[in-house]
């Protein structure tokens, strides 16, 4: 035992190392070839393009070149086109680390946005800022309203004024309607996961005690908080048509949750594997989710680090409990999200080191390292991560959050614990007989056409 507990922490020892340069991405040297360069995927201006076939709203402002704006936002950000650069900039000032609203997603059916940012730097005294208002109030169509929901509980909100943060005042903000949706912080999430991998790793096999432990580890709450904020999101969004601003104190963590699985509810796009991968660049990495912070080690850690969270791991969970309630409806498989969550904490890729884009500009991470995207997106190691049950829905899925409807990720939390031979024989079964199902339909869809064609034919005999 004591020999494991001296090879455990070496490992830790030698995957905690004090520069980043000296991690394994640095080093790495791909033994397959490159077919794209992972790095250049998913491009802003791409996604700008998608944008302005549908809406001319919207520009791409390059405010943030050099990163002299906002350290945790990209270079290149979407926002209102009737909001010029010099009212960004005081924008940025009025917002917690300068990460001012910019364009999150637009929802093409009805033309509703979602946006993004930090709390307002109101304070004590109710300081307000006219371009911020003028801002946000642009995304609006004449005589609508719109929500800003706030992933802190409102007592957390008031608190925060008196450090200087706060929330948007009614009275300046009189067309938007505050909500408050709270998703605990990312250090009470870090102890549920540590409280959830103890429980799973439980070998005393008492039911009673394994219940009790995974209540109290209150996984499975976080999960329905984050998903019920999502949902809230993308309704006010479909079925209210109103325009959403979303924000907690930072931006970085619960904001970045809710705004991805809104968006995976809404939009077809993200529940296909390119516009997945997409969706994780958006709004995670180029939005400045500080994964090097969040994924340093992870619940088997004896060294506790601060910043630690499993922020990203939760928005995996979130997206499988989706997937589990609508399997024919995502282009990815549970392998897929598993391999995100592997590589988000440990890679050979230098996809997800850094906490922002302005970090990972400094250590040159595209010049020295392989993109993740350059791997995955491979035809060999897609077919590894394609849903055999997948078919194409147009429509928004409205995922159920009852407590019930929410199981344990056993994938992630129990994947030593369970035998996968006949897991992997079930899935090979289904492949088998979903492929079998194809080429019958083939067939009947052949002999279709061949009995058409024989009574046009049969017609034409007739007429001659």
């Amino acid at each position: 035992m004591e020999e494991c507990l001296n090879i455990a922490s070496s490992i830790e020892a030698l995957s905690t190392l004090d520069s980043v340069t000296l991690m394994y991405p640095f080093f790495y040297r791909p033994m397959f070839e490159i077919v794209e360069d992972g790095w250049r995927s998913f491009m802003p201006d791409q996604e700008f393009e998608l944008l302005s076939s549908v809406t001319d709203e919207w520009r791409l402002s390059c405010i943030n070149k050099e990163f002299s704006v906002c350290p945790s936002y990209p270079p290149v950000v979407i926002v209102p086109k009737s909001i010029d650069d010099e009212a960004l900039r005081k924008v940025a000032m009025f917002r917690h680390g300068s990460r001012f609203p910019v364009l999150s997603y637009y929802h093409k059916k009805n033309g509703m946005v979602m946006m993004r940012s930090s709390q307002p730097l109101t304070g004590t005294n109710g300081r307000r800022c006219k371009e911020d208002e003028k801002l946000i109030n642009a995304t609006l169509r004449p005589g609508k309203r719109g929500y800003i929901i706030d992933t802190r509980s409102l007592n957390v909100a008031q608190q925060a004024r008196a450090k200087g943060g706060g929330f948007e005042q009614e009275a300046h903000y009189p067309q938007w309607r505050r909500i408050h949706k709270c998703i605990e912080r990312f250090n009470i999430l870090q102890e549920s996961l540590i409280k959830l991998v103890e429980a799973c790793n439980d070998q005393s096999h008492n039911m009673d005690r394994w219940l009790s432990k995974l209540e109290a580890s209150n996984w499975l709450t976080h999960i329905k908080e984050i998903l019920t904020a999502a949902c809230l999101a993308a309704q006010c969004i479909d079925r209210e048509g109103a325009s959403v601003l979303v924000h907690g104190t930072e931006g970085t963590d619960s904001t970045l949750q809710v705004t991805s699985l809104a968006q995976i509810i809404l939009d077809p796009r993200c529940r296909t594997i390119c516009g997945f991968e997409s969706l994780v660049v958006r709004e995670w990495l180029q939005a400045g989710h500080p994964f090097q912070q969040r994924c340093a080690q992870s619940a088997y850690s004896n060294s506790k680090q601060k910043w630690e969270a499993p922020v990203f791991l939760l928005f995996l969970d979130c997206v499988w409990q989706i997937l589990r309630q609508f399997p024919c409806s995502f282009e990815f498989n549970e392998q897929f999200l598993i391999m995100l969550f592997e590589h988000a904490y440990a890679s050979q890729f230098g996809t997800f080191l850094g906490n922002n884009e302005s970090e990972r500009s400094k250590l040159k991470l595209p010049q020295k390292t392989m993109s993740l995207w350059s791997w995955v997106n491979r035809s060999e190691e897609l077919s590894k991560f394609q849903n055999p049950l997948f078919e194409a829905n147009s429509l928004v899925i409205w995922p159920s959050v009852a407590p019930q409807s929410l199981q344990l990720w056993e994938g992630v939390f129990l994947r030593w614990n369970r035998p996968s031979k006949f897991l992997d024989e079930a899935q090979e079964e289904m492949i088998s007989i979903i492929k079998y199902n194809k080429e019958l339909q083939a067939k009947v869809n052949a002999l279709r056409r061949q009995l058409a064609e024989m009574e046009t034919d049969d017609r034409m005999q007739e007429n001659l």
